[in-house]
């Protein structure tokens, strides 16, 4: 019989033997691996770089790619792992998603044979690292703005020009780079060693502290004509990769507000105030149902969502409507749950703040809820209401 604390609507009914498998390979490194630690790493600001190989041995890196020593993986499959990765944080996803989803993506999308025969299999082994630099200091949301610049020359490509909140810049092997030209907006792969290439950490963060996001810099940087995509120009290229990523955040963010939901869940149970449990308080359950509620939908969103990218239906304005959705909800909920912790809950102790507080940095990457919400109206309405 289904535990409607867990799984109120059965959705477990609807996935495969095959993607319940994967769940629980997923989450058992989750538990091991990642909530034993994540409080420290959040409080220290440490990636756990030694994960990286053990993620690539469990197949999770380029997951949904082909060939190469990728996993083949389905969409419905790479969201689950996606699921219970975020879970665990937002951080350890936000890897697997520049990874996969964004350095990976590009080349396997838009590469030559000699570049993915190059960075693939390294990379889906977690012993090469990649990085993914499209937004700039100026141009966020509106990445046509870009002033980097690649300029030809008789040996290949100059590069100038900088870039922000790169995720894991600083630890990567290679960038993938993308600058205006002349023939339009490209994508290159820089070794990370290149000469003019640097990247700094930004420090400070009160969001993804347990993640590593970088200024880059490029200082006349010469690669070779062979460092340039040649299977795209234009902001296809990297849009395409960022409807991969977001993707992905569809589902993760459900798993940060199941965790959430679960450790208030279980608090609620324990903690007693005036001689009985605060989960027998009227208030206390209505903000519970809420949280499954809002949980529930937000899963057979995801699931909708990987069963059409599957079955090549899938539109990016349809991806559009999960991230906006779900991310939007999961940070309530994980809200919502502080609540519920009282002052036990701005400890790093417990989960809810610390995912919250994740869920800003998700909110705003890969498209803020402003530029979704005009994606869905285009949609809607068939008017476009910016360029």
């Amino acid at each position: 019989m289904t535990d409607l604390a867990t799984d109120y609507l059965d959705i477990d009914a609807l996935l495969t033997e095959q993607e319940l498998d994967l769940r629980a390979q997923v989450r058992r490194f989750v538990d091991d691996r990642i909530r034993p630690n994540i409080s420290s790493w959040y409080e220290d600001a440490v990636f756990p770089q030694d994960l990286v190989k053990e993620m690539g041995s469990l197949g999770l890196l380029g997951m949904h790619l082909t060939g190469y020593d990728c996993g083949g993986r389905s969409a419905v499959e790479y969201g689950i792992a996606a699921m219970e990765l975020e879970a665990g944080d937002s951080g350890i996803r936000t890897f697997v998603s520049v990874q996969g989803s964004l350095a990976m993506s590009a080349i396997s999308k838009f590469g030559s044979e000699a570049q993915k025969q190059q960075w693939l299999p390294g990379m889906a082994a977690g012993e090469l690292i990649g990085c993914f630099g499209l937004t700039e200091p100026t141009a966020g949301s509106d990445p046509a703005g870009m002033v980097t610049r690649a300029v030809r020359e008789k040996s290949g490509w100059v590069l100038n020009g900088a870039k922000r909140w790169i995720g894991l810049a600083s630890i990567a092997d290679v960038a993938i780079i993308w600058a205006k030209t002349d023939d339009g907006i490209r994508g290159f792969l820089v070794p990370t060693d290149t000469p003019g290439f640097s990247a700094i950490p930004i420090s400070g963060k009160m969001s993804m502290r347990a993640s590593i996001q970088c200024d880059i810099t490029l200082e006349n940087v010469h690669l070779p004509e062979s460092a340039a995509l040649p299977g795209v120009v234009g902001l296809r290229g990297p849009f395409s990769c960022l409807n991969e990523a977001r993707y992905g955040i569809l589902w993760g963010a459900m798993g940060a507000a199941r965790d959430a939901y679960q450790t208030v869940l279980a608090y609620a149970q324990e903690r007693t105030q005036f001689d009985k449990p605060i989960a027998s308080f009227q208030l206390t359950q209505q903000k519970l149902v809420d949280m499954v509620l809002e949980i529930q939908k937000g899963t057979l969103v995801a699931l909708q969502t990987g069963r059409l990218k599957d079955a090549g239906r899938l539109r990016p304005e349809q991806i559009s409507f999960g991230k906006l959705n779900n991310v939007r909800q999961a940070i309530e909920i994980c809200r919502t749950a502080r609540t519920i912790l009282g002052g036990n809950g701005i400890t790093i102790e417990y989960s809810p703040l610390r995912h919250a507080n994740n869920l800003e940095s998700v909110r705003t990457y890969e498209g803020t809820d402003e530029v979704h919400t005009l994606i869905m109206g285009r949609a809607i309405t068939g008017i476009p209401s910016f360029s």
